[in-house]
């Protein structure tokens, strides 16, 4: 049984270990003449000139060449001087690549041992490579029981060749091919199987808290958030808490108690050990009651079943895709790019695709998966599959189906990792063994139940991975994933840099920030100090409750919310919409939530054909004049006339003549004598608190140096942070990196209809410019309404010649972005403001969460509440002349969110107020195939507006 940090040591048990090395003699392969696999993996010997190359294939060649086949082996010991059979041999080297600095994986290659390894090698930075070696250890220790059944250690060694949680049809062919092989081996991996994945040391964070000496309790959780080892944990402890692991210590008690539960008294109530608050968000997508009990208790109480039960019951339920789909996201998560795989290299060079595991696990995984079906036989949960010999039959499709499921391509629209159908049927047509088919089945009958979709956008086309990208690396670098693989420690999430640093010889393009998890027994982190929206433990489907992410490295302060009637349906022209629904009536995108129908209010021209109500027609809410008188409401947000605010809702005691951000919202003097008021201006989403336009600060006694959210003043110079800024006696300019073209006052209009005085401080404020010069003109926001209001504005050119763009509702301008229009929750926004203590939920906050989103620095998000209240969020290239490679980039960005918020994806959704989003439309930019004319010299203030380019490489200063 897994405990608290406990660390196993393990006993490698490799066949071969040489040293010192040389080729080996081809004469020794003639001994295997006569078994193919054998011959093959020999004659790869005499080629490979590196030593660790060599020493690798050697340990794995028992695999391919029985030990009873005492000739070749005696050929192989005499040829090598120093070959013996060891038990200290070199697990690791499959790893190496997992390594970020290009020194440990140098020095990774070149070990015997781990110990070789860890001078170079920093277990805080290097997590992944030591993960991989822990696994590596464990594998080579099971595995080693299969003896000289090589069959039988294949399908072992399967099981530690993926980092993703091994499959049923993966147990199930060690059970089967292992059975009479030895209980010992089947031990092994079923501690390993049922204890997946490996608990972290930050799981016993909170018995840090126990310790009496806060010195103790600091160097506690360091040591926890930095070490791996239960070694390293004990002395480090020992160390920087001058004691011994006493047990009648609270602290020694604690991390005692945890490796070794004592029962409860019998008058307590268990606590429920291990909860997946992540997965628990998935389980109220099942549609059947079978699937969503399972889901739910193991979400709730890992350990009593297993995911691979569940797998095995409702993975191919054609009915539970959504189910399925929703834990895919929460367990490999779509993300950008792939590159540096060395077996599926049709995959690499592919920045623009998502994928959900592009690792050099997955790649190892499907080269052993293919090896598995060479056998003759492909295992699944439901069925095995009979095939004839797949390294004649079409061998380039079944590698692209092994690294097509092990890579997990994934589209926006279906989320899902299956092969279409009709690739399933062609393959098993022509390499099914049909003799060996039973029960009547037929490919068809097959694919029906395995890939029953053949619609290219939700399914994986193989013809797409039959051959190499077409880009160069080159092209590929003008799109980078900082984070993809992931460069932090496992209780770090890894973000991209879009502050810059101050200390530029240092600068990387991502940072890692601390997290939590959600829940003991869940693998999904969540960024400190984030407020998140889970499941109730015992409560029915709708009960929540809203947590923040503690220092602690655990969820805490938890406050119950008001549970929402799930069950309660919406009655649309007669027709029952379920809650979580989303349709369109007339031009208006609803959504159902808990009975009530949520519709956007944009004006809709129907279907009249009358001049009259043409010319009546302006595309404004209520059809209001399109003239640009601006009233600034009580929500911060500045609307084109009172005619428009007035139609939103609000009364006229709520809104006076002007932009808000030209008012002076200090001028009243509304703090107290000791405290300094700050204009902040900002758009609430939430009216259950006043929206002020100021903060009331004292001047702080101290900032925090570690803290970097550069600030620049009114006089061009920058601060690392805010708090440094005020301390100084300084106004604020703008957040960011002070911009020389910035230094001097020259207006512009912002998406969201204000007039900021430069381009900097727009994008500070997440607002992509609309056009130079003070806002005058308001554009219209339905279709099919004229726009002669933005005539008399001049466009800048477009980013890229031959962009298709899109013009965002309101504006006057086109602009080369994706964008997303989402339809919002008003009441859930105002429960998370009363939970959060009445504070206000901004436009901001939302912008800065969906940053987060965004995992390549080449795109950016900007936003704004439009004036008939959607949410109107753009993911814009940030180069000021951006390649169609990185407008794609952008828009790829931009289809993963929409789709995450229309699936509802607890990776998303789980963060308030995200959670309030119903549903989201999407329109994207793209690049005319034909190309176009060089691009021409851009305006300084798209320059801007889409620049300033964020941290792409080290030095490099955003705003």
């Amino acid at each position: 049984m897994r405990v608290c940090f406990q660390i196993t040591s393990f006993l490698l048990s490799v066949n071969f270990c040489c040293q010192p090395l040389r080729a080996q003699d081809p004469s020794c392969c003639h001994h295997a003449a006569e078994f193919t696999p054998c011959k093959e993996a020999c004659d790869q010997l005499a080629t490979i000139k590196s030593e660790s190359r060599l020493k690798h294939l050697l340990q794995r060649l028992p695999g391919y060449c029985p030990e009873s086949m005492n000739e070749l082996w005696m050929c192989i010991n005499s040829t090598l001087p120093g070959v013996s059979r060891k038990s200290d041999g070199w697990v690791g080297l499959g790893c190496c690549e997992l390594a970020i600095s290009a020194e440990c994986r140098r020095e990774c290659r070149q070990a015997t041992s781990k110990n070789d390894i860890t001078k170079v090698c920093k277990k805080v930075t290097e997590n992944s490579l030591y993960s991989c070696i822990t696994k590596n250890e464990m594998g080579s220790t099971c595995c080693s029981y299969a003896g000289r059944h090589t069959t039988c250690r294949d399908y072992c060694q399967a099981i530690f060749r993926t980092d993703s949680t091994p499959t049923v049809s993966q147990i199930n062919a060690v059970k089967d091919y292992c059975q009479s092989h030895g209980a010992q081996l089947l031990s092994c991996v079923s501690n390993f199987t049922k204890s997946y994945p490996i608990r972290s040391p930050i799981d016993s964070l909170y018995c840090c808290d126990r310790a009496e000496a806060t010195h103790c309790q600091v160097a506690c959780r360091q040591i926890l958030r930095t070490m791996s080892t239960e070694h390293e944990i004990m002395e480090g402890l020992i160390k920087e808490c001058g004691s011994q692991p006493l047990p009648q210590e609270p602290m020694w008690q604690c991390f005692l108690g945890s490796a070794h539960p004592p029962s409860p008294p019998e008058e307590e109530t268990p606590h429920p050990a291990k909860m997946d608050c992540a997965k628990l968000h998935c389980c109220s997508k099942a549609n059947t009651s079978l699937c969503r009990d399972m889901c739910q208790e193991i979400s709730t109480n890992w350990g009593s079943q297993t995911w691979q039960d569940f797998d095995q019951l409702c993975e191919y339920n054609p009915v539970e895709t959504e189910l399925i789909n929703c834990l895919a996201d929460v367990r490999e998560p779509c993300q950008l790019g792939c590159k540096d795989l060395s077996y599926c290299t049709n995959f690499n060079n592919r920045p623009t695709e998502l994928f959900r595991s592009c690792n050099v696990q997955s790649d190892q995984g499907a080269m052993n998966d293919i090896k598995l079906w060479s056998n003759g036989t492909i295992k699944m949960p439901v069925m095995n599959i009979p095939v004839l010999d797949i390294r004649k039959c079409l061998p380039d499709m079944w590698k692209a189906v092994a690294c097509s499921l092990q890579i997990k391509p994934c589209h926006s629209k279906s989320r899902g990792s299956v092969i279409c159908k009709s690739d399933c049927v062609d393959i098993l047509t022509q390499c099914g063994d049909k003799k060996r088919f039973h029960d009547g089945l037929t490919p068809e009958r097959i694919c029906e139940l395995l890939s029953p979709i053949d619609d290219p956008e939700r399914c994986i086309p193989l013809h797409r991975y039959l051959m190499p990208s077409s880009l160069g690396n080159s092209i590929v670098e003008e799109v980078i994933h900082p984070c993809n693989p992931n460069p932090c420690p496992s209780n770090h999430l890894c973000q991209v840099n879009r502050k810059g640093c101050l200390d530029e010889l240092n600068c990387q393009p991502y940072l890692c920030v601390p997290g939590c998890k959600l829940g003991e027994a869940s693998e999904f982190l969540v960024q400190q100090d984030a407020r998140i929206q889970v499941p109730t433990r015992t409560g029915p489907a709708g009960c929540y409750e809203v947590c923040s992410c503690g220092p602690s490295g655990r969820l805490e302060n938890c406050v119950e919310m008001p549970c929402v009637d799930t069950n309660k349906p919406c009655i649309v022209g007669g027709q029952r919409k379920s809650h979580g629904t989303s349709f369109r009536i007339d031009c208006h995108t609803c959504s159902c939530f808990a009975g009530d129908t949520i519709c956007s209010t944009r004006e809709c021209l129907g279907f009249s054909n009358s001049d009259d109500d043409h010319r009546h027609f302006t595309g404004l809410p209520c059809s209001c004049p399109d003239r640009f008188v601006p009233v600034c409401a009580s929500n911060g947000r500045t609307y084109p006339s009172a005619c428009v605010a007035r139609c939103m809702g609000f009364k006229d005691h709520q809104f006076v003549f002007g932009q808000c951000r030209l008012s002076n919202p200090c001028a009243n003097k509304p703090c107290q004598r000791n405290q300094r008021c700050i204009p902040k201006y900002r758009a609430c989403l939430s009216d259950s608190s006043d929206c002020l336009q100021y903060e009331c600060v004292g001047r702080p006694a101290a900032c925090d140096k570690n803290s970097v959210e550069p600030a620049c003043d009114t006089d061009g110079l920058v601060h690392p942070n805010l708090c440094q800024l005020q301390q100084a006696g300084k106004t604020l300019a703008y957040m960011g990196h002070c911009q020389d073209a910035c230094r001097k006052p020259q207006q512009v209009c912002g998406h969201n209809g204000e007039t900021y005085s430069t381009v900097c401080d727009a994008f500070s404020d997440r607002v992509a410019v609309d056009y130079e010069g003070p806002c005058h003109a308001v554009g219209v926001v339905s279709d099919g309404a004229p726009d002669s209001a933005c005539s008399s504005v001049p466009c800048p050119a477009l980013s890229t010649p031959g962009c298709r763009p899109v013009t965002p509702p309101g504006a006057c301008c086109p602009i080369c972005a994706s964008m997303l229009q989402i339809l919002w929750n008003k009441e859930q926004m105002n429960t998370f403001s009363k939970l959060n203590k009445n504070k206000p939920v901004t436009v901001h906050d939302v912008l800065q969460i969906l940053r987060l989103y965004v995992s390549v620095p080449q795109c950016d998000v900007f936003g704004y509440l439009s004036i008939d209240h959607e949410l109107v969020v753009l993911i814009a290239p940030v180069d000021h002349q951006p390649t169609p490679l990185q407008i794609e980039a952008c828009s790829k960005e931009a289809e993963k969110i929409d789709s995450l918020i229309n699936y509802s994806s607890p990776t998303l959704v789980s963060h308030v107020p995200l959670s309030a989003f119903l549903t989201s439309e999407i329109k994207t930019s793209s690049i005319h195939s034909s190309g176009g004319s060089p691009p021409s010299p851009l305006p300084l203030v798209l320059c801007f507006l889409l620049g300033l380019l964020v941290t792409a490489a080290p030095g490099l200063q955003p705003l």
